[in-house]
């Protein structure tokens, strides 16, 4: 009878730490957006479900990928292009500071509208106009009209858009690190080090790349790597605040230089 006790003990002990362990894992969520343009982007179908597109309205393959990435239980954003302050390309489905809110509200519904089974959107570029309150303001009150979230690419360090996004109601996340600012396969390998190192100090990151078929090597040979580091690769959704907090995490966001001004 003892020695039974014992070994009930011990299975539950046991039974504990391991539950205990699964729910203190660190999480990652990495969004591969840009996508849309080229037919190579569609080598970004081979990474793991968990990896969310985000997708560029009103392109050549992005309705497409959108399609193949859900059918896969893949997450969708739209990626929406926003002005920058270096006046960069921005390709159609725009949003400019010189709209008015019914411009803003318009362009919005028509790139939804060109990219199936969005759940939420991110800024592509946009380091002008996220700085900005009325368009980032007539944004977010669209996104808490349509049941979307928005993820701030942080293309900016002066963004008001996550602190927007809060104040309206919007679910809302930020971007970490950019893991392929160069396209070299070393350096991304680096990228995602830190991406680890980061995750590991703050329990939760989220990760931006882009469908290079450079990084999509590099991620199929790091991602597995998580697991033995106790670190969860989840969706982006997963991420996201049960409720709307009142005020921006304090968490420290990786800036990178090359994004800055886009």
């Amino acid at each position: 009878m003892r020695i039974f006790f014992s070994l009930f003990i011990f299975v539950a002990v046991n039974l504990f730490a391991a539950s205990a362990n699964a729910q203190s894992k660190d999480k990652i969520a990495i969004v591969i957006d840009d996508i849309g343009y080229r037919a190579t982007d569609k080598t970004a179908l081979q990474l793991p479900k968990q990896v969310t597109f985000s997708v560029l309205p009103h392109t050549p393959f992005g309705r497409e990928l959108a399609e193949q990435g859900n059918q896969q239980q893949r997450e969708i954003l739209l990626h929406v292009p926003m002005e920058s302050i270096n006046n960069l390309l921005l390709g159609p489905g725009a949003l400019t500071s010189t709209m008015d809110e019914a411009n803003v509200k318009k362009t919005l519904a028509a790139s939804i509208a060109d990219i199936p089974h969005v759940i939420g959107i991110n800024n592509h570029m946009g380091s002008l106009l996220t700085q900005k309150s009325d368009p980032m303001s007539w944004t977010m009150q669209f996104l808490k009209d349509n049941d979307l979230f928005f993820l701030d690419s942080r293309t900016s360090k002066y963004s008001q858009a996550e602190y927007i996004a809060q104040r309206v109601g919007v679910p809302s996340l930020h971007r970490h690190i950019f893991l392929d600012n160069k396209i070299d396969e070393h350096y991304i390998e680096q990228q995602f080090k830190k991406l680890i190192r980061s995750s590991k100090r703050n329990g939760a990151v989220v990760a931006i790349a882009h469908p290079h078929p450079a990084t999509v090597r590099v991620l199929k040979k790091m991602i597995p790597t998580l697991a033995a580091r106790n670190i969860e690769l989840v969706t982006i959704s997963q991420l996201l605040p049960l409720e709307t907090p009142s005020q921006i995490s304090q968490q420290k966001i990786e800036q990178t230089d090359q994004h800055q001004g886009e």
